[in-house]
């Protein structure tokens, strides 16, 4: 299968290419970075093309025509920015992927549209909590594709305009579906985490996800900063998984993916942020110790000191993934304390034993740590 990947070389996107590689489908990515994606360059099936798809010179329509398949990762995902830049973060998200998606319209190609999680926003308990016998049912928080209902801020929590943007790309989407019988499938990711996760903070403009700057936390021993206290909780998911469903999803069996929304999560691997810092820092601890190395504190920040004003959150989500259960026979598998572990060792060890290899016994893991995500040599 000829696939075109746009945001081929992102933390998904890159454990994707690599995926389907591996697989024998050839592979045009387009994306503005290559650093993810350094081992895939030389592959003889795959093409990249080093592009901002927002800027002349993208030939999207020859692309788009040319290829089975379209799969479209391209977002701003990173809460500082949603905070810092809103106009463009809506421009990005919606605006410049509903030209991906007309294309597809327009070429009659299946698109695979990555959404979010956060289009669901809160839980009815944010707003009705004094008048629920049970608020901490999970009920409350288990988001169905089909059937849950969306709730979200206010329009002073700026914040929320990530989830707007997406939300409206999913309702034209399925629109299309409605009217030119466009064939599209909408997944909507909860919370990954693994190897390429991110830029650690020194690394990267606007403030990426809560892994990242535990992770920085740990190896420099300064705060691990819990916004309003770490209460909102999250179901986090190896991204060994969520690839492995992804590719049910693209084979689609017997076409039981066509104009579908996946929900792609583990609720079993339920957390809150501060339990989140507690356990990162306890791996920590027993896995990767440092000698004299003290563990840095968890102190609690407000949302305005830490993202701006304009900033709120979802209180919890739990996917309901009954539907990729029945529909792919896809089980998640990896636990949370195990996910944590595995991504936890790929920016302390990893890039640790490429150094050492070259001779560099005067870098430390803490040097190692915030080159991890660096073009390598």
């Amino acid at each position: 299968m000829k696939v075109l990947t746009l945001g081929c070389a992102g933390f998904i996107g890159s454990h994707l290419t690599g995926r389907l590689l591996s697989e024998g489908h050839t592979v045009t990515g387009v994306d503005i970075y290559q650093d993810k994606i350094m081992e895939f360059l030389g592959h003889k099936c795959f093409r990249f093309i080093r592009q901002d798809i927002r800027k002349p010179g993208l030939n999207l329509a020859e692309l788009t025509e040319d290829a089975d398949l379209v799969i479209d990762l391209i977002a701003y995902a990173n809460p500082g920015l949603y905070i810092k830049i809103p106009l463009e973060v809506f421009r990005l998200n919606f605006v410049e992927n509903l030209k991906i998606a007309e294309a597809c319209v327009r070429h009659k190609k299946r698109l695979i549209q990555f959404s979010t999680c956060e289009v669901y926003g809160k839980t009815v308990v944010s707003i009705m909590k004094e008048d629920l016998v049970n608020p901490e049912d999970p009920r409350y928080a288990t988001f169905s594709e089909d059937s849950s209902d969306f709730i979200l801020g206010h329009l002073g929590k700026h914040r929320w305009i990530y989830a707007s943007a997406k939300q409206l790309l999913e309702r034209v989407i399925h629109a299309y579906g409605l009217e030119y019988n466009f064939n599209y499938t909408i997944i909507r990711p909860f919370n990954f985490i693994g190897p390429k996760i991110d830029y650690l903070p020194e690394e990267t403009d606007g403030i990426p996800r809560v892994f990242s700057f535990f992770m920085d936390a740990l190896i420099s021993g300064r705060p691990m900063k819990l916004v309003n206290g770490g209460l909102h909780r999250r179901c986090y998911t190896y991204i060994n998984d969520a690839i492995e469903c992804i590719r049910r999803i693209i084979e689609n069996p017997e076409g039981v993916c066509n104009k579908q929304v996946f929900n792609i999560g583990t609720p079993d691997n339920e957390v809150s942020i501060r339990g989140l810092a507690e356990l990162m820092r306890d791996i920590y601890a027993e896995k990767f110790p440092k000698p004299g190395q003290r563990l840095p504190d968890i102190v609690e920040v407000s949302a305005d000191d830490f993202y701006g004003e304009g900033y709120e959150d979802s209180d919890r989500r739990i996917p309901d993934i009954s539907k990729a259960r029945k529909l792919l026979g896809w089980e998640p598998e990896w636990k949370l304390k195990d996910l944590l572990e595995k991504t936890m060792q790929y920016y302390v060890t990893e890039y640790m034993d490429y150094y050492r290899s070259q001779g560099r016994s005067d870098i430390s893991t803490h040097d190692i740590v915030h080159k991890a995500m660096e073009v390598i040599p």
